[in-house]
């Protein structure tokens, strides 16, 4: 799963290093004993659910790759963990999904929404109701003690932190948070990739050098990483192995460096055959596109 390259992110991000971006201007301090998540809306049986009545239903462990739609090209604002949780699709087949339900909407103990389609929740991706962290209890800045987890979909949203309320509805109902400031309503993960090693502007002995990083495609999965120097062929970069098709993969590459300024490009092809475009497009209102590219500087020999 690792490139074997020094330099580069651990496959699993830990804890302390895990990026968080919300709308919280304080962390939440949630008491377990009064806890309750209620599950309304579009539903036959409306439940409230405590932490413990979540800990008794099955719980599951899934390696996901969590993004924002923020992240700039070549950004860290990605990271994956181990989460442990309930099956989103498990809390909503016990309240009963109304046919005519097709969003789901995420609302947290600050008052933030997010809002995704019914179908992401029971699909069979692991969309989790998540308690656990990196085999620990949710740190409280990540969302203590329940969140969503959503595969696949930026984490705007999907992925509502200090989570209080699931609420079936429709998307004519109700636009969650960010919509009404310009974002997307649907927020698919889009292709990307990215150059961990060498850092930008990085000076590089001649010879034998190591270029490498991460790409990730949420739900489709990485088929290729194909690598640019100058205005020279794309090379394929050698793939780690990949656990599953909704964490990122490690890639790499050996360059011959010569003396003197050079640029590297990265770009990725997702397992649909679809490759990340070159145009360089802001994150708003769904997300960034381009090649990531660094500039480096190779010593004399």
């Amino acid at each position: 799963m690792t490139a074997g390259v020094d330099g580069m992110p651990p496959f699993v991000t830990p804890n302390v290093d895990f990026y968080r971006i919300d709308t919280a201007l304080q962390v939440p301090d949630i008491a377990l004993d009064t806890y309750r998540l209620r599950v309304t809306g579009l539903v036959d049986r409306p439940l409230e659910l405590t932490v413990d009545d979540l800990l008794a239903m099955d719980l599951v462990e899934a390696d996901i790759t969590l993004t924002c739609v923020s992240n700039e090209v070549g950004g860290r604002l990605l990271g994956t963990a181990r989460w442990l949780g309930v099956r989103l699709a498990d809390v909503l087949d016990r309240a009963g999904v109304r046919g005519e339900a097709t969003q789901v909407v995420g609302r947290s103990v600050d008052g933030y929404t997010c809002g995704f389609p019914v179908e992401a929740a029971l699909d069979g991706r692991d969309a989790l109701v998540a308690l656990g962290m990196n085999g620990v209890p949710l740190p409280r800045e990540h969302g203590f003690p329940v969140r969503l987890v959503t595969p696949g979909l930026y984490g705007y949203v999907s992925a509502t932190k200090w989570l209080t309320e699931l609420e079936l509805t429709t998307f004519d109902a109700l636009d969650h948070y960010w919509v009404g400031r310009g974002w997307a309503v649907q927020a698919p993960i889009k292709t990307q990739s990215r150059i961990d090693v060498p850092a930008s502007f990085a000076r590089v002995a001649p010879g034998p050098a190591a270029v490498a990083g991460v790409a990730w495609a949420q739900t489709r999965g990485i088929d290729r990483v194909e690598v640019q120097v100058d205005d020279g062929p794309w090379r394929p970069a050698r793939l780690a192995a990949a656990l599953n098709d909704v964490t990122w993969r490690q890639w790499s590459l050996e360059w011959d460096a010569t003396p003197g300024t050079h640029q590297l490009r990265v770009r990725a092809t997702d397992a649909t055959g679809a490759t990340q475009p070159e145009e360089r497009v802001a994150p708003i209102p769904d997300g960034a596109t381009g090649w990531h590219t660094v500039v480096v500087r190779v010593d004399e020999a």
